[in-house]
């Protein structure tokens, strides 16, 4: 993102953003400043660190590829953006603003003279100057942790862990909101309390964002600890520091800011996609027992509902579900890929069109052939529509006279019902089932968390755990059994979990709702799962099943072919 120009390192993209899009400032996520207040959250591309299983690995791992897409903003267009929504500030989020430092400065800067806060999402691994620089321009940041150690900094390409625990204590003695954030891994715990130790000595009231570890790019799928023991591990931080909340857990009770006196809560959250929160009931930042929470700034009244596929780091899971769709039809060439990317995000099609067409069974194949066309691979489109649309018409086919059980489909905890217009739910219907999450009348992103007494009014005979930011049967039933959620479904066993990306986003949803119909209807399917797995992976992908969950060459949506 840099080069000498003879003289000099300057930026070789200055003052060009890639995306912004207006957003509740939890779903950045800032859980501590002006509650439920809306900014505009813009981004650039690249990073200076290169973490395994990051979540905005498209935007970092093809830098080069969508700086030159096309899609350019500039600072002008930013300050325009953000008044015409009546946003409350500027914030940069998904990409490091350390990757086009001098531009950012430069926004930040016009900004505050419109008025508008300014804050940032970043690894906070810069020079002394540069946060002392950047602690004049901004009013608050959330600073990612990689861990408290050495060893987690050099893995992800960086020296040392010293430099961010100076840029947190440095822009707090400068005045500005800090909040922080960690990702949790299976057996890193002490890594996330000694961090928590470290924090506790430049101030007890930094708040402290646990990001259950999910594995997105190049991670393993055993990375990834339960909800269960993720919420253990947040217990054990609230003896270190009083304000810690657990992200990438749907259903959790964390994500809510409870008074530290009488235990009250005061400010209500459930989960709001990868890394984000909402806003969903109580808010205030006084408790009625008198108690005032180290919250700064004031309350949005009115909170902002992301359309689409907007919303924080929900900007980068719509972008992997384009690259899913592409990947199936063979597109390698990165220009060709920026150049759908910069297209999708220039018409603003990561708003409702895409949010759309991703969860309707026939529109998703109109748009597997609208991708097909604008690539030049109109003939491996209608391949892969033709190898989906077999299977979907025989399943179909199969169950139309079938007894519609009925079907329950959750994320992460049985009590996150996700909505009644899930492209999940789709594929129940279309196995067979009847979806009882229509009954659910209101809807979140992805879901909705609903009271133990509503759970058991659906009465559901099956229950399906999402592929994503899922739970493990066992789990499911513990949490089952805890609560006493006494349904059919839990009595007699028919608890299930989808495999990642089988059932939402990447075409492999086929290989999804085959599982689902041998679940529902064992006597009319039969389905070899494991052989159609191979077959799809060879006939899109061009490498066996098994070796590529081995090596999670396509566990992730994101991944090019081998």
């Amino acid at each position: 993102m840099y080069e000498n120009d003879g003289t000099r390192i300057v930026e070789r993209f200055p003052d060009a953003f890639l995306a912004a899009f207006p957003v509740a400032i939890e779903t950045l996520p800032m859980l501590h400043f002006s509650p439920g207040s809306k900014f505009l959250q813009v981004c650039t591309v690249g990073c200076n660190l290169a973490c395994g299983g990051c979540v905005s690995e498209i935007l970092v791992g093809h830098a080069e590829s969508l700086a030159a897409s096309g899609t350019a903003l500039t600072t002008s267009d930013l300050l325009d953006l953000a008044a015409s929504h009546v946003c409350s500030g500027i914030a940069f989020a998904l990409n490091d603003p350390i990757a086009a430092f001098p531009t950012f400065c430069r926004l930040a800067e016009e900004a505050r003279k419109k008025g508008l806060s300014v804050g940032c999402s970043t690894n906070g691994y810069m020079t002394e100057s540069s946060a002392l620089h950047l602690r004049e321009r901004i009013d608050f940041a959330n600073i990612g942790l990689k861990g408290a150690t050495d060893a987690s900094y050099r893995a992800c390409g960086a020296r040392d862990a010293a430099p961010v625990f100076r840029t947190i204590r440095l822009l707090r003695e400068g005045g500005v909101h800090v909040e922080t954030s960690i990702v949790y891994r299976r057996g890193g715990e002490d890594e996330v309390l000694d961090a928590a130790r470290m924090l506790a000595a430049i101030s007890p009231d930094i708040p402290l964002q646990v990001m259950r570890f999910v594995p997105f790019g190049d991670a393993g799928l055993g990375q990834e600890p339960t909800i269960y023991a993720s919420e253990e591990l947040c217990d054990r931080l609230r003896g270190i520091l009083p304000w810690v909340y657990l992200f990438n857990s749907p259903g959790t009770a964390h994500l809510t800011t409870f008074c530290p006196e009488c235990g009250k809560p005061c400010i209500e959250r459930e989960f709001f996609g990868p890394m984000g929160s909402h806003l969903t009931g109580k808010v205030q930042t006084t408790c009625s027992c008198g108690h005032a929470l180290p919250v700064r700034g004031s309350i949005t009244p009115e909170v902002f509902y992301e359309p689409g596929m907007m919303g924080g780091y929900r900007v980068t899971r719509g972008l992997e579900m384009v690259w899913a769709i592409l990947n199936c039809l063979g597109v390698q060439d990165q220009s060709v890929l920026a150049g759908i990317w910069g297209e999708v995000l220039r018409t603003g099609m990561l708003g409702k069109e895409l949010h759309d067409r991703m969860n309707n069974i026939d529109a998703y194949l109109d748009l597997v052939m609208d991708f097909a066309h604008r690539t030049a691979r109109e003939e491996a489109g209608r391949d892969l529509c033709a190898y989906i649309r077999e299977r979907l018409d025989f399943v179909r086919e199969r169950v139309a006279d079938a007894p519609r059980p009925r079907v329950y489909y959750a994320m992460g905890h049985p009590l996150f019902a996700l909505n009644p217009g899930r492209f999940e739910g789709k594929l129940v219907e279309a196995a067979g089932g009847t979806y009882v999450n229509q009954a659910i009348g209101r809807e979140g992103k992805p879901g909705v968390s609903i009271p133990r007494e509503e759970f058991l009014a659906l009465a559901p005979e099956y229950l399906f755990t999402s592929g994503f930011l899922t739970s493990t049967v066992e789990d499911t039933l513990r949490y089952c059994a805890e609560h006493g959620l006494d349904v059919p479904a839990v009595r007699d066993g028919l608890v299930y979990s989808m495999h990642p990306s089988w059932d939402f986003g990447s075409p492999r949803w086929i290989l999804g709702l085959m599982t689902i119909a041998n679940a529902l209807h064992p006597d009319r399917f039969n389905f070899r799962i494991e052989e159609e797995a191979d077959g799809f992976y060879r006939r899109f992908y061009g490498v066996p099943y098994r070796a590529a969950a081995a090596n999670r060459s396509f566990a992730h949506p994101g991944t090019e072919r081998r």
